[in-house]
């Protein structure tokens, strides 16, 4: 069944915690599925919404403005928050960079993240406003997994007009990491032919001292490492930092 802010799974727990899960750029649901999964069955409530202008075709992308996304996100938390005492958030590429924008604007209990997006490689991004005129779509970012067979559903193909609002998100996720103050934990891939080192480089430099508590290796996995041979890792892993941050909270 399809998991989405408008319904939320789990609420029934003894949990005193829900977690928020964000995808991927031109990506689904699908990448954060498993992940709610291993959540739902040890008790935690979980929402996985729909950024705005994905699962449908990748035209529906084009004219979609970066702030519709924030909007989603934070709509998803304060739906969570109104029947939880704590919202973890976690997210995958472009849904770490919205994780990290929604804990500088709602107080959310801890955030963790995979292969988080913040910084686009490429020489041309910038000028993605004025590309998008001559040329409409490029090659697809999708499915950098070593595991066979697995598929996350993203787009066959990348709309320029919304890597310039990708872009943009990305830079004012940049210049507002100093405010997040809860804790955070980073998963990394050791191969991510997507997300490179830079925007690894950008978190670290951004967040104050204290704030990234765990940074975990895998070793097996690539970009896409929900979908990957280390998933298992990151579901166990992530689980035990949100209980963890939990019960210190209940112990002051």
């Amino acid at each position: 069944m399809m998991k989405d802010a408008t319904s939320i799974s789990g609420t029934t727990s003894d949990v005193d915690f829900a977690v928020l899960l964000i995808h991927g750029f031109t990506g689904s649901t699908t990448a954060m599925r498993p992940w709610a999964d291993s959540l739902e069955e040890q008790g935690v409530p979980t929402s996985v919404p729909i950024l705005p202008g994905h699962e449908t075709h990748w035209q529906d992308m084009i004219g979609r403005p970066y702030h519709q996304w924030i909007q989603r996100t934070e709509d998803a938390y304060d739906e969570l928050a109104a029947t939880h005492r704590r919202v973890f958030v976690a997210g995958l590429s472009m849904g770490g960079a919205l994780a990290l924008h929604l804990a500088t604007r709602r107080n959310v209990a801890g955030v963790s993240l995979v292969n988080p997006g913040l910084v686009i490689d490429s020489q041309v991004a910038p000028y993605a406003g004025y590309l998008r005129r001559v040329v409409r779509s490029v090659a697809p970012i999708s499915n950098d997994i070593a595991l066979p067979g697995a598929d996350e559903n993203a787009y066959p193909r990348t709309p320029v007009a919304a890597v310039q609002e990708l872009y943009k998100l990305f830079a004012q996720t940049r210049a507002r990491l100093p405010l997040v103050g809860a804790p955070v934990q980073l998963f990394r891939s050791a191969v991510d032919n997507v997300v490179s080192d830079a925007s690894v480089h950008e978190l670290l430099k951004g967040l104050e001292p204290g704030i990234l508590r765990e940074r975990i290796a895998l070793s097996r996995s690539r970009h896409v490492a929900t979908l990957d041979y280390d998933a298992p890792k990151i579901f166990k892993e992530s689980l035990r930092f949100f209980t963890d941050v939990t019960a210190r909270e209940e112990a002051k």
